[in-house]
C-alpha cells in the first residue's frame, strides 16, 4: 500500500512546482492574458473540439487535422468547463489534477522497483518539455490513467489494469502502445490463459472512435490520415526522415531551433530505448519502442521530445540509477532544470516548444 510519505513527496513536488510556475508566468499579466498564454498550439484545438466537435467551429472552414486527437481530453474539457466558464481554464485545472494523480502513481511505481520515489517525480518534472504537463494537453490525463494501469499489471489486477489502460486509450493513440505492453508483460509473468480475455479492453476505445470517424467520414483510419492532412506526417523510412530533419534544423528562424531539440530528442529515445533493452525490461521496451518507430518512419521529426514524457518506465529506471548515485540526479538536475524553464518560455511566448 503507498505511504504517506510517498504521496505526500509527489504531491508536494507537484503542485510546488506548479505554484512556481504560476508565480513566474503570473507576474506583470492580467488573468485573462495569463490563461491566453497557456491556450496554444494544441490546447486551441482541444478546445476546439470540446465546444464543436469533430467538424470545428460553424462558419470556418472544417479542419482536416481535428480527427488526430483522440476524445477522451475533450470530453474532460467539457465536463469541467460546466463549472469553469474559460476554457483554457477548464484545460489548466484538468491537467492540474491528472497530473497530481499520475505524479503519485509513478512514485508508488517507482518504489515497487525499489527506487525513490520522489527521485522519479522531480526527473521528469525537471525534463525540458515539462512545461506540456501543464498545458491543457493530453500528456498529463493519458499518464493518470497509464501509469496507475502499469501499476496495478505489476501487482497482477488485471481487470483494473485493462481499464485503466482503456481509459488511457480514450486519451492518445500511445493507448494502443500500451494496450500491446500489457500482452507482453501478461505472457511475461506467465499469467493463467483464463486470464487473457481482459487483454481486449484496451483495444475498444480505439475500434469505437474507428467506428466513430468511419461514420462521421468513410475512413476507418481517419485519425492516421488527419495527422498527414495537417501536418504532413505520413511514412517516411528513419534515414529519410532524419535527413529531412536535419535540413530543417540548419536554417536560422524559430522553428529550426525546434528541429535542433527534435534531432537531440531522437538521440535520447534511442539511447532510452538500448538502455531498456540492455536491463531486458521487454515489456516496457515493447511500450516505448513503438512510440519511438511511429514517430520516427514519420516524414519529419515532430514532437519526439515530448513523447518522452510519457516514457514513465524510463523515469523509474532513471529513479534506479540515482537512487544508488545521489550525483547522477544532481548533474541531470543541473543541465535539465535551466532547459526546462528555457523551454516553458518559449511555449509560453507563442514559439514552438515540442
Amino acid at each position: 500500500m503507498i505511504t504517506r510519505s510517498t504521496r505526500l513527496d509527489a504531491l508536494l513536488l507537484w503542485f510546488g512546482s506548479r505554484a512556481g510556475l504560476l508565480v513566474v508566468t503570473l507576474l506583470g499579466v492580467t488573468l485573462a492574458d495569463y490563461l491566453d498564454r497557456w491556450r496554444k498550439w494544441d490546447a486551441t484545438l482541444f478546445i476546439t473540439i470540446a465546444q464543436y466537435g469533430y467538424d470545428g467551429e460553424p462558419g470556418k472552414p472544417v479542419d482536416d487535422g481535428l480527427p488526430a486527437f483522440f476524445p477522451g481530453l475533450p470530453m474532460a474539457l467539457r465536463i469541467v468547463h460546466l463549472v469553469v466558464p474559460d476554457w483554457a481554464a477548464a484545460g489548466l485545472i484538468v491537467s492540474l489534477v491528472s497530473g497530481a494523480v499520475a505524479m503519485v502513481a509513478l512514485a508508488r511505481l517507482a518504489e515497487v522497483e525499489g527506487a525513490s520515489g520522489w527521485m522519479a517525480v522531480a526527473a521528469l518534472l525537471l525534463f525540458p518539455m515539462a512545461v506540456f504537463l501543464a498545458a491543457g494537453y493530453s500528456e498529463s490525463l493519458f499518464l493518470a490513467f497509464a501509469i496507475p494501469a502499469w501499476l496495478a499489471a505489476r501487482q497482477g489486477r488485471w481487470p483494473v489494469a485493462v481499464l485503466l489502460a482503456a481509459g488511457a486509450s480514450c486519451v492518445r493513440i500511445t493507448g494502443l502502445f500500451l494496450a500491446a505492453a500489457l500482452v507482453v508483460e501478461f505472457a511475461a509473468r506467465a499469467e493463467s490463459p483464463r486470464r487473457a480475455g481482459w487483454l481486449v479492453v484496451p483495444f475498444v476505445p480505439l475500434v469505437a472512435y474507428s467506428i466513430y470517424q468511419y461514420r462521421r467520414t468513410g475512413d476507418w483510419l481517419a485519425w492516421k490520415h488527419a495527422q498527414e492532412a495537417g501536418w504532413g506526417r505520413d511514412f517516411a523510412w528513419p534515414w529519410e526522415a532524419w535527413r529531412t530533419t536535419w535540413h530543417s534544423a540548419m536554417g536560422s528562424d524559430d522553428f529550426a531551433v525546434a528541429f535542433r531539440m527534435e534531432l537531440a530528442g531522437a538521440v535520447v529515445v534511442a539511447a532510452a530505448l538500448v538502455w531498456l533493452l540492455v536491463l531486458r525490461r521487454w515489456s516496457e521496451a515493447v511500450y516505448c519502442g513503438t512510440q519511438a518507430a511511429a514517430l520516427m518512419t514519420s516524414a519529419y521529426y515532430l514532437s519526439i521530445p515530448r513523447s518522452l514524457l510519457l516514457w514513465f518506465p524510463l523515469w523509474v529506471v532513471f529513479a534506479r540509477l540515482a537512487t544508488r548515485r545521489a550525483w547522477v540526479f544532481v548533474l541531470y538536475s543541473a543541465v535539465c532544470g535551466p532547459l526546462m524553464l528555457l523551454n516553458a518560455g518559449r511555449f509560453l511566448s507563442g514559439a514552438w516548444a515540442g
